[in-house]
């Protein structure tokens, strides 16, 4: 992949100084796509994410090794803001907005001083839903409009990546849909470039340039999203019928694939 905006080399991490939560991932993020990471829950997609974003200290972890590196500059260990301030931007799985404040009060806060070209209207001409009821206490908002009020809000961030963790988790097909759908036009719109970590494999795929699948802390399959939904082990094995990456383990598949070969 060329002109990469992000690049994960043999990283590891460790937490409270002795589990290994993952170990040698590589992945590559390019300029303007969106790339998915995706696994069971404990895969290390999470961890991978906090690597990258800067939040690993406060849940006693750390790199052990490998690079993560960012518009060709190392960025281990920077700080969350430092790197928010660069341009790296999460969206996180929880917590994502104020819900003691409206919407239109969130979305002020997240653009406080920005002088960038997307404003809170721009954000709102997105999600019609949030501006029918931009004075709405954002606590009130169902799962689905939490999320689009927490895009909106990273948008108004200025973000060269944008990280987003978990966008359908808790979410009604439709709703994952509807939202998976409209990432996709406001990523071609902006030119963002976007790290989604997600659960629903098949959703998360079908909107992505670019997938990795993750299995206990290591990537098992990668490449073009198209050949990852086609290929017929990430299918049998990680696609379920919700699209939900399924129990079987990693094992199963390298004992699958020599039985494969064995009958021939």
């Amino acid at each position: 992949m060329a002109d990469n905006l992000l690049e994960v080399r043999q990283l590891e991490v460790v937490y409270n100084r002795v589990a290994t939560a993952i170990q040698g991932v590589s992945l590559e993020v390019p300029l303007r796509s969106i790339v998915a990471l995706v696994g069971t829950n404990g895969a290390g997609k999470s961890t991978t994410l906090r690597a990258i974003s800067g939040f690993l200290p406060s849940e006693d972890a750390e790199i052990t090794d490998g690079d993560i590196v960012f518009a060709g500059e190392r960025i281990n260990g920077e700080r969350p803001h430092r790197l928010a301030r660069a341009g790296v931007i999460l969206v996180p799985e929880r917590e994502k907005v104020f819900a003691t404040l409206s919407i239109q009060e969130n979305l002020a806060f997240a653009g406080e001083g920005a002088n960038g070209a997307i404003t809170c209207n721009h954000v709102l001409s997105y999600f019609p839903r949030l501006a029918e009821r931009r004075s709405q206490l954002a606590g009130y908002l169902s799962g689905g409009e939490k999320q689009m009020l927490a895009i909106g809000m990273a948008l108004l961030c200025r973000p060269k990546l944008l990280l987003i963790d978990e966008l359908s988790l808790g979410l009604a097909p439709i709703m994952i849909k509807e939202l998976m759908q409209q990432l996709r036009v406001i990523c071609r719109e902006l030119s963002l470039t976007v790290l989604l970590v997600e659960q629903n494999a098949k959703a998360a795929l079908t909107i992505s340039d670019y997938g990795y699948v993750m299995e206990s802390g290591r990537v098992v399959f990668y490449g073009p999203a198209a050949e990852l939904i086609n290929h017929p082990d990430v299918r049998e094995f990680y696609l379920g019928g919700a699209g939900q990456i399924q129990s079987k383990t990693y094992r199963d598949i390298k004992q699958y694939r020599r039985k494969r070969r064995w009958w021939g």
